[in-house]
């Protein structure tokens, strides 16, 4: 729960093992979070001992993101643990590779699944208990995939463009509720996820989208990017020719 002065004292993730989505956690923790809960297939037996170096109880639970069905309970068991929910954080997805979804679109779906089907139940049952509580936010963690997508990962492309749309209409239903939606858009981050991928231009690291998230929760912010250079970039990008946009590689 908050102390009185509506600090982040309970942070849930939903994707326990996201290496951003922990760097997230990370972050609040040594701003004053004092529980934390990691959602993951299989829950997390083993939690990263820094949150308890940090002084920080941390909780696990089990969560699916294919199982629509079970994602109100997966919050109302959070709930059960630390109380009201100061800022969840979702983290979970795949990145695959596009040329083996083309080979197997059952494969594809299932990924467009965990990508965008998964994040609406869970971001839904998410947002009841925040507008329920009258306080808290949901971090959601798109890409700039989505912004434009590409032809070089149009599946998963697509579904972060579907999320990212998802998030924004989120955040205006929640708008004078006391609780918010904050619309996270990366680059090219370097974690174990993303390692068959080359680089793009204006890479991040998981510490750097951190603190995008730490600024961007302190303020009034409803999107961020990170790095802040990738809005003006692909603002350029939204106007760039199609005939020229699909030759882009990475």
């Amino acid at each position: 729960m908050r102390d009185s002065l509506g600090s982040v004292r309970t942070v849930l993730l939903l994707g326990g093992r996201s290496e951003i989505g922990l760097a997230v956690a990370e972050r609040l923790v040594r701003e004053g979070a004092r529980e934390v809960v990691l959602a993951a297939r299989g829950g997390v037996g083993d939690p990263p001992s820094v949150f308890e170096a940090l002084g920080a109880a941390t909780h696990s639970l089990e969560f699916d993101a294919e199982a629509a069905d079970t994602h109100a309970a997966t919050v109302a068991a959070a709930v059960e643990l630390v109380g009201d929910l100061d800022v969840v954080v979702d983290a979970f997805g795949v990145l695959g590779e596009q040329s083996e979804y083309e080979a197997d679109p059952l494969s594809a779906a299932r990924a467009a699944a965990v990508n965008y089907t998964g994040h609406v139940s869970v971001g839904l049952s998410v947002a009841a208990r925040l507008r329920e509580q009258g306080h808290g936010a949901l971090v959601v963690l798109s890409s700039v995939a989505g912004v434009r997508v590409r032809r070089a990962n149009f599946v998963y492309g697509s579904a972060k463009a579907g999320l990212d749309g998802f998030a924004q209409g989120l955040a205006d239903s929640l708008h004078g509720s006391g609780a918010r939606v904050l619309v996270v858009r990366p680059g090219y981050v370097a974690t174990q996820m993303s390692r068959h991928v080359d680089p793009a231009p204006f890479p991040a690291t998981p510490g750097q989208v951190a603190d995008v998230v730490s600024r961007g929760l302190r303020g009034s912010a409803t999107t961020v990017w990170a790095p802040r250079v990738l809005q003006p970039v692909f603002a350029g990008m939204r106007m760039m020719p199609r005939t020229l946009w699909r030759r882009l590689g990475r």
